[in-house]
This record gives structure tokens, sequence and C-alpha cells, in this order.
């Protein structure tokens, strides 16, 4: 993994056993090597008394900004209003599987599943442990794609050679296409 990055709790190369939930034919397969706990807070349900679909937007930003952070740039993210380079949303496919409730811990997982010239695909699985309020399940899956965008220049930049090492040092597999 690159410069002491590693997966909580586990030795450099080591990866984390995927959250372990029932069985789900829609699940993403594969290892996610990144793990963000997210607590449902009681603003984040709604009136039906689950999780707004909105939230599980948000819950999927925080654990991919972590991510990028992390593993990418091995730094703290730079606001793009100063004219930094960043990644910008391009795309997201999102599909709910399970509602989630205040007072449950889900566990938002994270891998970088391609990189291409200027962007990476990112995947998201999101899942919740047995609980008072329920049974263990997957909550939801996401696909997305983010662009390495240049704030001074309004421009589309190529991801540079260190962060595609970057990413596939903690990935454990060629990524870039």
């Amino acid at each position: 993994m690159p410069d002491g990055v590693q997966a909580p709790g586990r030795a450099e190369g080591e990866s984390l056993p995927r959250v372990p939930v029932p069985e789900d034919r829609r699940d993403l397969p594969g290892e996610f090597r990144h793990r963000k706990v997210i607590e449902v807070r009681f603003a984040d349900t709604d009136a039906m008394g689950h999780v707004n679909n909105a939230k599980y937007l948000t819950y999927m930003e925080t654990a991919r900004t972590r991510y990028i952070e992390e593993v990418v740039l091995g730094e703290p993210m730079r606001l793009g209003v100063y004219g930094e380079l960043s990644f910008i949303v391009a795309h997201v496919r999102l599909a709910y599987r399970s509602p989630a409730h205040y007072g449950e811990t889900l566990t938002v997982e994270t891998r970088t599943s391609g990189i291409g010239r200027t962007s990476i695909r990112m995947d998201h699985r999101i899942t919740a442990p047995d609980s008072p309020v329920g049974r263990a399940r997957l909550v939801a899956v996401c696909e997305s794609v983010l662009v390495r965008y240049d704030y001074g220049s309004e421009a589309p930049v190529p991801v540079s050679p260190q962060e595609i090492q970057r990413i596939e040092a903690f990935e454990g597999r060629s990524l870039h296409h």
C-alpha cells in the first residue's frame, strides 16, 4: 500500500475481508480494501423512518473523499476554489437494496475499479450489521466516475503517474487502461 496507507488493523499488503452480509445476487463481487464507518443520525431519516435516499450519496462522498485523501493524494484534499487540482463527480449509478435506519452503524466499502486518462471509476458497497434495528444486510451499491479536474484552467487533466501508482499499489492490481 502506498506511503504507509493501510487497511485498518491489517499488515502491509494484507486485504480486509468483505463485510459479511447474507448473499445477495445484486451485490458487487470482489475485494474492497477501504472502509469508512458511518453512524446514521436522526437528521438523516425522513418521514418514513428510514434514511433519505439523498443521504446515501453523502455517505459515499464521505468515504470517497477519505479514500482520495488516504490512498490517491496522501494528504488532505485542497479546495478547488483556490485553483487547485481535484476530482469531480461526472457520473453516479446508485442502487438501493434495503433501507437503513436511525441508530444503525453502516460501513461504506470503497475501491477503484478502473483508471482512464483523466478519470477513475469507483465502486461503493454499503452494508449494515446485525443490530436491534435490523438484520445484517446489503443496503446499497454504487458505481461512479470521477474526473481529475484543474480548477485553475477549468479543464480535465490526466491522472498523474504517481496517483496511478498509489491506487494500483493499494488495490493490489493493475487498473490503468
